[in-house]
């Protein structure tokens, strides 16, 4: 399962949802999404740019668990 970690990133970088998805072209409403680990994909380009704006890497926004962890 891939946990998606960008609320933790955002709160370290002091940065809101409404600035973080002016920046990299989103709507409010699929970031949210994203933050709340309901998207079912991601674009490499939305990646990108989410770790631009908050100088990051992927590894800090995407993590990968075990589906037994949560069984």
């Amino acid at each position: 399962m891939i946990i998606v970690n960008l609320d933790v990133m955002m709160a370290k970088r002091k940065i809101s949802s409404g600035e973080l998805s002016e920046k990299i072209g989103i709507t409010p409403a699929n970031l949210s999404i994203l933050k709340k680990n309901k998207g079912k994909a991601i674009r490499f380009s939305t990646l990108d740019k989410i770790c631009d704006v908050l100088k990051c890497t992927p590894g800090d926004i995407l993590e990968y668990r075990e589906d037994n962890e949560y069984k």
